[in-house]
Formats: C-alpha cells, structure tokens, sequence
C-alpha cells in the first residue's frame, strides 16, 4: 500500500538571516561562533540553525547559513543567506544606506533588492527586508550583544541571478531578492505565499494609480494578454489557480476593470464558477462545459461534440 508522505516544511529566508545575525553577533562578541545556533520565532518557539561559515576581524564578523525550504519549491532552497555584523558603538550610523530598528542599523548587502515602488511591506528606498525578519534579527541579535549599537547587513549569494526567477523586478524590488517571512517556517506550496503575492501585486497596481488589474493563470497566459491589452507591467498579476480569492479581492480593492487570461481549460472552469482550477481540485466536468456553452448559444453538431469530448482538449480543437 502506497502511503502519501508528510511534506516536509522549512525556513523562511528572514529567519536563516536572523540566525546568521545571532552567530555573526556571538562571534563579534567572543570571537568565535557556535556550529548551531537557536534564535526566537515570533510565536515563542525557538529553532536551531547549522552554521555554514564564519569570518571575524576587529568590530566586524561574518556568518550564513544555507537556506532549507523542506519540501517547498522555493528559489532560495539552498541559498546561503548571511549577514554582516559591525559595532558602531560611539560612530555615527546615518551614512549607511538602510533602516533603523532600535538600536540596529539594518542593511541590504549582496543580492538583497530596495523598494522602489509603493505599495509593498516596506517604503520605497528602503531595503527590501520585510517587517517580521527585520524584528527577527533584532531579537536575535540582542540575544547576544544586548542593546549595542550596531549594522546589520543582510546578504544572499548569487541572489540578484536568483531573483530573476522571482516577481520581484515587477512589485518594484530592484537589486536582488526580498527577505521575507511573517511565521519564520515556510509551509510546502502553500496557499498564504501565493495569495500573499496577489496581494502584494495589487497593492502596486493600485499605488501607482491603475483601476484596471489582469489576472492570469500563468506567465504563457499572461504574455498572450499584454500581447494584447498594453497596459503598463504594474497592471498585472498572476493569480495562478486561486481564481475565486483573487476575484474577490480585486474587487475588494475596488479595482473598476478585471481581466481574466488563461488557457482554454482554466478559463472554461472560471466560467463554471470553479472557485480553485487546480486540476486536483477536480478536472473540467464535459457535462457541465457543454450546457454552459450551450446557455452562450452554441447548438447543433458542435454543441454534439462538445459533449462527446473526452478532455478539455479535444473539446477546443
């Protein structure tokens, strides 16, 4: 008998920058790192974290770790996420480009992408660090060095490559990736991520003053539609299968125009009011297709045909 296994669930690249945070900050302060080191998550847990490497020299240290996102297919699955840590005591900090928390000043280093566009976690300029890993390396770090004034700064190798994989040039995160998380563990394909960047998507569109919103399945989908529409890059998003959240929060939004691109299929199910197209939520029911097309008027030996269909395929050709 064949048993389904468990997907495994991994970290956030917020927390893999905190726990590099707290082991750069340990070495700053001892001048030598533990291989494992536990850090705080915002739920009270606490979880411990491989170090990958360390470098130390006077007021400076270094540390990462290399990112696991357990079963998720996440683009920074095997990252090295890491930070730089340098005390500032008695130095004036406003010179460095990046964002106070209490007594940190944060940073984007290597491969961590700036806001340049509203409507996102963080403000435009700022680096693209988002609320959460921001309190997270703090309490990390304080964990270690207290209330010492210092700079943080948060690297990810190679991830200026990494986010051309990502939606980051198009939500305005221009320079590398973002170091995001809100729980500290990231859930395999989950749900929350993608409706998280419908979200964020459509914040940007509204920021940068569109009523009109585009929602495609996927990126074939949506090259067909800007072949098409013109509209500027912000007016897009890409709502995968979650067709009923992403209506409703469109109009939630009070966006006065939605477009809707998909292949044939997806498209045939939305028109069903199929609430999530993804094909394991059931395939497109040939019954059904063929009374909604014969509701638009289609008849005779092509509605025959339809019905006869076996596949969503057959049906369209």
């Amino acid at each position: 008998m064949n048993v389904a296994r468990r997907l495994r669930s991994g970290y956030t690249t917020g927390a893999c920058a905190a726990a590099a945070a707290k082991a750069a900050a340990l070495l700053l302060r001892d001048g030598l790192a533990p291989e494992v080191v536990e850090i705080p998550f915002p739920d009270g847990s606490r979880h411990g974290f491989s170090i990958f490497q360390v470098r130390y020299r006077e007021n400076c240290a270094r540390a990462s770790v290399i990112k696991d996102a357990g079963d998720d297919p996440d683009v920074t699955n095997g990252a090295e996420v890491g930070v730089i840590v340098r005390c500032l005591d008695g130095i004036q900090t406003q010179s460095a480009e990046g964002i106070t928390v209490e007594n940190i000043r944060l940073c984007a280093g290597e491969g961590v992408g700036h806001a340049t566009k509203p409507g996102l976690a963080v403000r435009v300029g700022e680096p693209a660090i988002n609320p959460v890993p921001r309190q997270m390396i703090r309490e990390a770090v304080r964990e270690a060095l207290g209330d010492r004034s210092l700079q943080v700064e948060v690297f990810v190798s190679n991830g200026e490559e990494l986010a051309r994989k990502t939606l980051n040039r198009r939500l305005g995160i221009i320079g590398g990736l973002s170091i995001l998380g809100t729980t500290g563990i990231v859930r395999p394909v989950s749900a929350d991520a993608w409706m998280a960047t419908i979200k964020a998507s459509m914040n940007v569109a509204l920021e940068t003053g569109l009523s009109e919103i585009v929602l495609s399945t996927g990126r074939t989908s949506e090259r067909g539609i800007q072949s098409v529409l013109k509209l500027p890059e912000e007016a897009y998003a890409m709502m995968g299968d979650y067709l009923e959240f992403s209506l409703r929060e469109a109009a939630r939004k009070g966006f006065k125009k939605i477009y809707l691109s998909g292949m044939w299929a997806k498209i045939t199910k939305a028109a069903l009011k199929v609430p999530q197209t993804h094909v394991r939520n059931g395939v497109l029911a040939m019954n059904d297709a063929a009374a909604l097309m014969a509701e638009l008027g289609v008849e005779g030996e092509l509605l025959h045909r339809i019905e006869k269909s076996n596949t969503a395929r057959e049906m369209y050709v």
